[in-house]
């Protein structure tokens, strides 16, 4: 079984073991044992809801920090679409983007560039006859790790067209090799992340999306250069013809913003993690079978809504919306066709590697035993009482009993019972040595 890097970790002098991440983790990922929360990193999928719950803020996420640039001769910041809706409208993207750039970065690039070229390029992948229906977006690492872990069946519909932050890097590590003037070791490309999925996607060595070519060597969260972004802009010298996507492929930002490229077709785009597992239920169930593509983003209201980000998700969508209408009235004009179809063509823009189901942690190497233990769990499973207690459930205690990291006890209710006996047995052993009707403690 391949090693799962992740984003998501526990701080465990601020974890009380309260069960809040636990109730709200939509895999079953997390349990509290001796108190302290746990999570079992085969069923983690970075979607951040631990991060975002917590009331602790003992969920965090690992990042790299902005000094991680200094490493590199030449420095380029990817800028995801959901960071110009963490500033009020009177700040230009222009102003945004030269306020990023004067934190010593060489180059900025927005990530919506790379948004524009998988958007209109999603339009030949659709009419690919490699994928059943619904075609589903691969935008959300989040929601692909969610397929791969819950729904496994659906992993053939996943699109296989890479993601805008790593179609970017790679145009951009193209370009500047193209250019002869820097080795591709001496560069260094940055991600600005708005959510622990896409750091996690960036820090792992092992996705298949990536090959050297499309390498991004840090992520860095928003929240924490939010402040001295804010602080350079109106500050710092303004670099003219810096912004240049569309607004479309600024739309990515918000929940639908993908799904708009495919036009007269029946899609359908889901923001919040629960809600897309609703829907992938009933597409896994053959429900929904009249639509033709669906878009699913773990975050509320799409990347404005990343734990990683500052602003509120709905004032967010207001001012990335408000900007999208202004540079509506300008003279932006989308890519060519013959540009995004050479690119398409190139075979640059595909993931190499199917997306397979991500196997579960095995019982035991030994097949032979592995059974043995299946059977233990149904037992055990059985003699649970079934009941809601906003833990991951009567099978998963069952899972963790047979592995040994839990006991029969760990079910409140279970413990509720044994207290009860225990408290039974031990008024009739009081009885027995004090047989009297009188209360055994004198009141005052």
């Amino acid at each position: 079984m391949e090693k799962l890097l992740h984003s998501v970790y526990l701080d465990d002098e601020k974890c009380l073991g309260c069960t809040t991440c636990l109730r709200s983790c939509p895999t079953g990922a997390i349990r509290v044992r001796g108190g302290k929360a746990i999570i079992n990193e085969s069923k983690c999928i970075d979607c951040g809801e631990c991060i975002r719950i917590c009331p602790h803020h003992a969920k965090l996420a690992k990042t790299d920090p902005l000094s991680k640039k200094d490493n590199y001769s030449y420095t380029v910041a990817l800028v995801a679409p959901a960071i110009i809706g963490q500033f009020k409208p009177k700040y230009s993207i222009t102003q945004i983007l030269s306020a990023i750039k004067a934190l010593g970065f060489d180059e900025v690039v927005e990530v919506a560039y790379g948004a524009e070229v998988v958007g209109q390029a999603l339009k030949y992948e659709y009419h690919a006859k490699r994928y059943p229906r619904p075609l589903i977006s691969s935008a959300c690492p989040a929601v692909v790790k969610l397929i791969q872990v819950r729904f496994p069946e659906l992993t053939d519909n996943i699109c296989r067209l890479k993601s805008p932050m790593a179609m970017t890097a790679r145009l951009v590590r193209k370009r500047i090799r193209d250019e002869g003037k820097y080795k591709n070791s001496d560069v260094g490309v940055f991600f600005i992340t708005p959510c622990a999925a896409k750091a996690t996607m960036v820090n792992n060595p092992a996705s298949s999306e990536y090959d050297k070519y499309d390498l991004i060597d840090g992520a860095i969260a928003i929240k924490d250069i939010y402040s001295d972004i804010l602080s350079h802009i109106g500050n710092c010298p303004i670099q003219e013809g810096i912004h240049n996507t569309t607004p479309e492929s600024c739309s990515w930002a918000l929940s639908g913003g993908e799904s708009d490229y495919l036009k007269n077709k029946n899609v359908l785009h889901v923001d919040g993690i629960q809600n897309v597992i609703s829907v992938l239920e009933e597409i896994e169930c053959g429900k929904l079978d009249t639509i033709e593509f669906f878009e699913g983003l773990a975050c509320i209201g799409g990347c404005v809504g990343g734990c990683l980000t500052v602003e509120n998700n709905y004032v967010a969508k207001m001012y990335i919306q408000d900007r999208a209408n202004k540079m509506k009235q300008t003279s932006i004009i989308h890519m060519s066709d013959d540009y995004v179809k050479n690119v398409y063509n190139s075979g640059m823009m595909h993931i190499k590697e199917r997306i397979l189901p991500r196997s579960p942690e095995p019982l035991d190497q030994d097949i032979n035993k592995a059974i043995e233990k299946m059977k233990q769990i149904e037992i055990l499973e059985a003699k649970l009482p079934g009941l809601d207690c906003g833990s991951p459930g009567c099978r998963a205690l069952a899972e963790d009993i047979v592995a040994g990291k839990a006991n029969e006890i760990d079910c409140v209710f279970v413990l509720k019972d044994r207290v009860r006996d225990l408290s039974v047995l031990t008024n009739e052993l009081l009885q027995v040595e004090h047989p009297t009707d009188k209360p055994l403690i004198k009141k005052e």
